[in-house]
């Protein structure tokens, strides 16, 4: 199983960016996909997280500006990201857990100027 996520870049602040994460299998297969992002010197913190089912759930820190999604047909899932601020700055990953095994796509660098 791959991911390969994409779609990372230089934004200003206040603007928008969507990261996309293409799976090698069937993401209804997954029971949970993830974005994750890590900053500089430091563990990756969720950012947002959709189950099986569709249910979504976010980091504090990115609720009402991040939205999660997912296109079973295509299989890929996304990650809208608006009003983006510096602190948003991090290496992005998409995860997700396959018949009981991670996986992470490598990471897409988002970079917010201020």
């Amino acid at each position: 199983v791959q991911l390969q996520a994409s779609g990372g870049g230089l934004v200003q602040t206040g603007g928008s960016l969507r990261l996309s994460c293409a799976a090698s299998a069937n993401i209804l297969e997954f029971s949970g996909m993830a974005w994750f992002r890590q900053f500089p010197g430091s563990q990756r913190e969720l950012a947002a997280v959709i189950s099986r089912t569709g249910n979504t759930n976010y980091g504090e820190s990115v609720k009402g500006r991040f939205t999660i999604s997912r296109d079973i047909s295509e299989k890929a899932l996304y990650l809208q990201m608006d009003n983006l601020k510096p602190e948003d700055t991090a290496v992005y990953y998409c995860t997700g857990t396959y018949r009981g095994t991670p996986y992470w796509g490598q990471g897409t660098l988002v970079t917010v100027s201020s």
